[in-house]
């Protein structure tokens, strides 16, 4: 049989997804304690001891200063700025695409003014958003709009140009207005697309919250791993790193989530 025609069992299949994150573990732990054993002090690959003591320190004991338990303030903080970030972009990239997307009048100045904004390293204007918008929360808020926005609007404005020319002819035929062809037409078709577009920008919307919250905050995710890393104290850096990568994660779920209970039709859901 050919490899291209094996499918695993489900039992083969979830031990196949395991596998990797399994050696991953095995490898750190090896490496942690060969490292501990000729230096207990070692810093650069701490114990799982270590770092549940750490997790336990953060999330669990109020800090003796603020009172606050950092661990769950960080955490609330990063997801309010990313949440508020990915909102705004998402219904900017909904407006900009379906009005380049749509309509050919529109299309001519925003589809190519999107392409090359959309090519702005979103990084390079961190400096020029903390002038113009300040140091507060609306500048790391409008990185993750800026960084976003350009390519969520491309996407979308590809999907509705692959919208089937007959089918936009028929609803016209219809009696449908343009704004009656956007809603009941180009919408539906979009906001699936939407949410499987947002899934493939979450890593990059991490980034860019992460990167402003490392130069600018007092608190957050992105903060507190950059301010202890002065101290080597990688038994905090490496709890925060997994909690993001799982947060990243469930967002994706909940994201695949959506689109399969509201559009169960589209080739995106099954993706």
């Amino acid at each position: 049989m050919r490899q291209i025609n094996r499918h695993p069992t489900p039992g083969a299949r979830l031990m196949l997804i395991l596998l990797p994150f399994v050696l991953v573990i095995a490898a750190w732990l090896i490496g942690s304690a060969i490292r501990l054993e000729a230096n207990p002090q070692d810093k650069l690959l701490p114990g799982l001891g270590q770092m549940i003591d750490a997790v336990h320190r953060m999330a669990f004991v109020a800090d003796k200063r603020s009172g606050d338990y950092l661990f769950w303030t960080d955490t609330l903080v990063s997801l309010a700025r990313l949440l508020v970030g990915l909102g705004i972009a998402a219904l900017l990239g909904l407006c900009f695409g379906i009005a380049s997307g749509v309509f050919p009048m529109l299309r001519a100045p925003l589809s190519t003014f999107m392409t090359v904004i959309s090519m702005v390293p979103p990084l390079a204007i961190l400096p020029v958003l903390f002038i113009v918008f300040g140091l507060d929360e609306l500048s790391k808020v409008m990185l993750i709009v800026i960084g976003v926005t350009p390519m969520l609007a491309r996407d979308l404005e590809q999907r509705a140009r692959e919208i089937p020319v007959e089918i936009l002819i028929k609803a016209q035929t219809l009696g449908a207005s343009s704004w009656t062809l956007v809603l009941r037409v180009v919408l539906p078709q979009l906001l699936s697309r939407l949410l499987v577009s947002l899934r493939l920008m979450l890593g990059a919307a991490w980034l860019f919250l992460i990167s402003a919250e490392a130069i600018s905050a007092t608190a957050g995710l992105g903060y507190r791993i950059f301010l202890v890393r002065r101290y080597m104290a990688m038994d905090v850096i490496l709890p925060y790193v997994v909690w993001i990568t799982l947060l990243a994660w469930l967002m994706d779920l909940g994201l695949r989530y959506l689109n399969r209970k509201w559009f169960p039709w589209s080739t995106g859901a099954q993706s």
